[in-house]
């Protein structure tokens, strides 16, 4: 490996990775960014249709209507909810999956790592139920029973598990949503050929999708994987390709659904298991994170320290943790797993294995998971998995980053496991806030992309400079591995910190940015929201609190941001969505929506920029708060 493929890379945030992966001889996306510079017009502001044979059709100046008479408005509108209903489907998606994984689970008594969390999802929903097993078997059905209900019926768990001021806006505005998969459904319907041409009403569906996914795809199915995997304790960790360690079979697991893993866990850590590795000439059998489930498991790291090696990296440093040919199999089962990853998997002989076939991957094995066969499934896989290692180890060159990363991350951060090192109330997190001593709070979440400056370039440089101005930072999603991977989240990172914030740091032992895990976890800091609110006696909009997807990627992104604008919350974009072409959609979300719902769109790829735009903002609130 001593000459690169082409070292015209995108710039990474992570420079000694931007190093090793200008230096492999094989392609990846950080190489792909400069042949595809040149982006349609059309696509970026959402005017192309492509609905029917008539088109596609293009909006100009001098062709101000697509041949069915659709404007800008209604393309932008149209395109906009098709894909924001895409996004919620995903997330909708996990959180069946994850309702039945814990159904299937409480009908066979198996293990509940979590009963706490149990017990605070019953008392949210209203089940009076001794047997524990009885008891996640009706929270599952709640679950399941709502998300299944056609769109003209209201979902109970709604207004339960949401905070009651933003229930009481919601239905004023009639934005209340009905089953989650058939609200869905009625989106793709209603964005089809010569129906909805009503770009205000689209846009309002967004909202109520935004709903949908934020209570149901984010908030709940934290909650229940909370159940099944126990919930995330505070801990330091190592975090980066140094993790990898080569003397085990390494599996790279890789989507966002960590419940369908819990049996696979157990079994690699078996003694049958870790025989087959020694037979090999391992050690035994180690998971090593990438992308959301990645975080996920390092998020409950604490209670699986034997087989989990720690997080490597986001979705777009996949590529380079294959590339250290100690890899010897990848497990996916969601999005984030880059297409680019098969040529390199086919490369270097690495064994790939699907465990969802929306998520079959070209040269994969599928293997859907099977919970009634979890088990005979699990030895299986351990047996292709140590066949992969006996074929390539040895025969595929390691190529290892052991100074990559951080040995000393704090993760395990949670609602939970915040509120209980604050001493079990958020009073001291609140008092810090009114004496100034920590600004406000920005939940800086979402993707990782390779535009907006490059490889989580933007992303980190506003956590920077947002940290500068003593306004904490929580992170949930791809960004996470991005920030932590640069030395974000290390108790040493408080030097980068204002004054202020310095101080809360270095008193309480804590990084100025604390790390929620997944993207999933946005749900967390909903709750964490809501629950300052709630103390406090105010709406969700009144509280000094900015949210930035800086470098939003993926379609359930623009699901996570419609929640956060039914929330009521301002959202920073370093790119704006494919929008610009529709005047109305502009208006709406980044003026219009401030009457709505109280939030309200920022586009800016400047991080200094942004940070003066979002310290600006949470100023205002805190004048409002009268602090």
């Amino acid at each position: 490996m001593n000459q690169c493929y082409g070292c015209n890379t995108c710039q990474s945030a992570d420079k000694p990775l931007e190093t090793f992966i200008s230096s492999l001889p094989m392609e990846t996306s950080h190489h792909r960014v400069e042949k595809q510079s040149t982006k349609c017009g059309f696509g970026l502001q959402g005017v192309c249709c492509r609905l029917c044979a008539n088109g596609p059709c293009r909006i100009t100046p001098d062709a101000p209507r697509g041949i069915c008479g659709a404007d800008a408005d209604t393309i932008v509108a149209r395109n906009f909810l098709r894909a924001v209903a895409s996004g919620s489907g995903c997330y909708i998606h996990i959180v069946e999956n994850t309702a039945l994984n814990l159904k299937n689970t409480a009908k066979i008594k198996g293990e509940l790592k979590g009963l706490k969390s149990l017990d605070h999802l019953a008392d949210i929903f209203g089940i009076v139920e001794s047997d524990v097993y009885k008891k996640a078997e009706k929270v599952a059905d709640a679950v399941i029973a709502d998300i299944y209900k056609p769109e003209y019926v209201e979902m109970e768990l709604t207004e339960k598990v949401a905070y009651a001021p933003r229930v009481a806006r919601w239905k004023e505005l009639g934005i209340m949503p009905g089953g989650a998969k058939s609200e869905v459904f009625k989106g793709v319907v209603k964005c089809s050929t010569n129906l909805n041409s009503d770009p205000l009403d689209m846009l309002v569906d967004c909202l109520r999708l935004g709903v949908s996914t934020g209570i149901y795809g984010l908030t709940l199915t934290n909650l229940l994987n909370d159940v099944l995997l126990g919930q995330p304790e505070l801990r330091m960790a190592p975090v980066g390709l140094r993790v990898i360690d080569p003397d085990y079979i390494n599996i790279m697991i890789t989507g966002h659904q960590h419940t369908i893993f819990v049996d696979l866990q157990e079994q690699l850590i078996s003694p049958e298991a870790v025989a087959k590795a020694k037979a090999v000439g391992a050690k035994g059998f180690k998971l090593v994170g990438c992308t959301c489930v990645g975080q996920d498991l390092q998020l409950r790291g604490a209670h699986y320290q034997e087989v989990f090696d720690g997080h490597a990296g986001n979705n777009y440093t996949s590529e380079a943790i294959l590339a250290t040919g100690a890899i010897d199999a990848v497990l996916s089962e969601f999005n984030c797993t880059l297409p680019g990853i098969e040529p390199i998997c086919e490369e270097l002989k690495i064994k790939q294995i699907c465990l969802d076939d929306v998520a079959k991957k070209s040269n994969a094995e599928l293997m859907k998971f099977d919970f009634d066969h979890r088990r005979e499934q699990s030895e299986k896989i351990i047996d292709k998995v140590v066949k992969s290692y006996q074929e390539r180890r040895g025969m595929v060159p390691l190529n290892l980053m052991p100074e990559h990363g951080y040995e000393n991350t704090l993760t395990g951060v949670s609602e939970g496991s915040l509120k209980d090192f604050l001493g079990g109330s958020w009073k001291p997190l609140i008092d810090l806030i009114v004496s100034g001593d920590i600004k406000g709070i920005a939940g800086v979440v979402g993707c990782s992309n390779l535009t907006a400056g490059g490889h989580d370039v933007l992303t980190v440089e506003l956590t920077k400079e947002l940290i500068a101005k003593d306004i904490i930072v929580l992170t949930a999603g791809c960004s996470s591995g991005g920030i932590e991977n640069c030395g974000l989240m290390t108790p040493e990172a408080a030097e980068f910190a204002g004054p202020k914030l310095r101080e809360v740091c270095k008193k309480l032992g804590i990084p100025p940015v604390l790390n929620f895990g997944p993207c999933l976890a946005i749900g967390r800091l909903e709750i964490v929201a809501t629950e300052i609110a709630q103390e406090l006696g105010v709406d969700l909009p009144k509280l000094p609190l900015v949210l930035s997807a800086a470098q939003w990627l993926e379609e359930q992104a623009l699901a996570d941001g419609c929640f956060g604008l039914a929330l009521g919350l301002p959202l920073h974009l370093g790119l704006p969505p494919f929008v610009t072409g529709s005047k109305v959609a502009v208006k709406v979300l980044t003026d219009g929506m401030k009457s709505l719902t109280g939030g309200q769109v920022i586009i800016n790829d400047d991080a200094v920029e942004s940070a003066d735009i979002l310290e600006k903002i949470i100023m205002e609130k805190r004048t409002g708060l009268n602090i």
